[in-house]
C-alpha cells in the first residue's frame, strides 16, 4: 500500500509527516481565532445560552447533510475539490458572521463547522494512503503539536482583535489563513516533489459500510472513545466562553482561557513518549476519567463561578492526552484492507458530536437546569473510560 509513496514520502525520516501537521496548523489557525467570538456573538445575537444551544443544533443539521454527502461530493468534484469547496464554506461563513444577524448565524455556524469535517475526512485519508502503520503516532504527535501552537495564539489573539481592534479584524484574518492553507495544499500537489497527490482510492458509498464497522468490537471502542472526547471539546468551545461571562469576567479572559487550553496539546511529543513507556491504553483510560470527574466537579459547584474555570482546565488536561492518543486503538486496529472504508465511518465522530452536544444539552434543559448537562458529560467520559479497558494491552 505504501510501495508508491510521494518522493518527499518514500523515505520517512521522522519529517514525513511534517506538510500535513502544517496543512492541520493552518486551518486550525483559521478556525481557532473565531472560536472564542462565535458563541459571545451567538449569545449577543440570541439573549440566552439556550437559544445559543438551539442555533448550534440547526447548524449541526446543515453540517451534517453537507458531510454525510462526502461520498458523492468526491465522486462529483474529487478529493482535492472537496477540500476547496471546505474552504469556500469558511469564507462563507466568515462574510455572514460579520454581516448577519439573529438566526442567520447558525447557518454561518453549520458552514464553518462542515468546513472543518470536510477537512478532517480528507486530510485523514491522505494521512491513510501516504503515512505508514508504525509512522502514525509520530504523525499524530507532530500534528497536534503544530496545531497547538496555533490553537495556543489563536482564541486570545481573536478577542482581542475583536474588542480592540476592529470587529471585522479578526474574521479577516481567519479568511487570510483560510486562504493560505488551501495556497500551501495546491503547492503541495503541483510542486516538484508532490507531498500530496492525486487520491489512489475510488469514492466510497458510507452507507454500505456502516455495518461491518460496527461489527467489529475494538472500532466500536476506538469511535466511543473518540466521541466522547469530541463532544467534551464542543461542550469548552461553546459553552466555556459562556461560563466565563456569567462567571462575571471579561470577554478577554474566554479568548485567553480557550488558548491555555488549547496549548495544552503542546505536551503532545510528551504525551508520545509516555505512551511508549506505559501504554497507550492506560493512559487514556486515566484521561477519560480525569475528564469526567472534572465536570462532574463542576454541577457540584452549580452556578457559574471564577473557581469553576480549573477544573475546566483540569479536564481539558484530560481531553488534551485523548486528543493525541485517542485515534490511535483505530488506526492500529483497523485492517489494512479496510482502512480507507473504515476512516469515512470513523471520521463521523465530529459530526457525532455536533450534533449530540446541542442535542443532549436542549434534552436536559428539557427537565433540569443547565448544570445537570455537566454530570451527564461525566457519565459519558468515565462509560468511554470503562470501555476503553477492554482495548489491547499494548496498542
Amino acid at each position: 500500500m505504501f510501495d508508491r509513496r510521494p518522493t518527499g514520502l518514500q523515505a520517512f525520516t521522522g519529517h514525513a509527516g511534517e506538510p500535513i501537521a502544517r496543512l492541520n496548523a493552518c486551518e486550525g489557525f483559521a478556525r481557532s481565532l473565531l472560536v472564542g467570538i462565535i458563541p459571545l456573538l451567538a449569545l449577543e445575537a440570541l439573549g440566552s445560552k439556550e437559544m445559543v444551544t438551539r442555533a448550534y443544533l440547526a447548524a449541526s443539521i446543515l453540517t451534517l447533510l453537507i458531510t454525510l454527502n462526502f461520498a458523492g461530493l468526491e465522486r462529483l468534484l474529487q478529493r482535492r475539490w472537496v477540500l476547496t469547496l471546505g474552504v469556500g464554506c469558511t469564507l462563507t461563513a466568515i462574510v455572514i458572521l460579520v454581516f448577519g444577524e439573529g438566526w442567520v448565524m447558525s447557518i454561518a455556524i453549520g458552514l464553518q463547522s462542515a468546513a472543518a469535517s470536510l477537512f478532517s475526512v480528507c486530510l485523514s485519508l491522505y494521512i491513510m494512503d501516504y503515512i505508514g502503520k508504525k509512522e502514525l503516532i509520530f504523525t499524530e504527535s507532530k500534528r497536534l503539536f503544530y496545531t497547538g501552537i496555533a490553537w495556543m495564539i489563536g482564541p486570545v489573539l481573536g478577542v482581542w482583535l475583536w474588542e480592540d481592534v476592529n470587529h471585522w479584524a479578526p474574521f479577516l484574518l481567519s479568511a487570510c489563513a483560510a486562504s493560505t492553507m488551501l495556497a500551501y495544499f495546491w503547492y503541495l500537489r503541483l510542486g516538484q516533489n508532490q507531498v500530496i497527490q492525486r487520491a489512489k482510492r475510488p469514492s466510497i458509498n458510507i452507507l454500505r459500510i456502516i455495518p461491518r464497522f460496527f461489527a467489529q468490537s475494538s472500532l466500536r471502542i476506538a469511535y466511543w472513545i473518540t466521541l466522547s472526547r469530541s463532544i467534551f471539546w464542543m461542550t469548552v468551545f461553546i459553552y466555556a466562553p459562556i461560563y466565563v461571562v456569567e462567571s462575571g469576567l471579561s470577554n478577554w479572559v474566554a479568548g485567553m482561557f480557550l488558548s491555555l487550553v488549547s496549548s495544552l496539546l503542546i505536551a503532545s511529543p510528551l504525551i508520545r513518549r509516555l505512551a511508549g513507556r506505559y501504554g497507550t491504553r492506560p493512559l487514556i483510560v486515566y484521561a477519560l476519567w480525569l475528564t469526567g470527574i472534572s465536570m462532574a466537579m463542576l454541577f457540584f459547584i452549580g452556578a457559574a463561578k471564577p473557581i469553576g474555570l480549573l477544573f475546566w482546565v483540569v479536564a481539558s488536561l484530560g481531553g488534551a492526552i485523548v486528543d493525541v492518543l485517542g485515534n490511535i486503538p483505530f488506526m492500529r486496529m483497523v485492517k489494512p484492507r479496510e482502512r480507507t472504508e473504515m476512516t469515512m465511518i470513523f471520521s463521523t465522530w465530529r459530526e457525532g458530536s455536533q450534533l449530540l452536544t446541542p442535542l443532549l444539552v436542549s434534552m436536559v434543559l428539557l427537565v433540569a437546569p443547565f448544570e445537570a448537562y455537566y454530570l451527564l458529560l461525566a457519565a459519558i467520559l468515565i462509560s468511554a473510560a470503562i470501555v476503553a479497558t477492554f482495548l489491547p494491552g499494548r496498542l
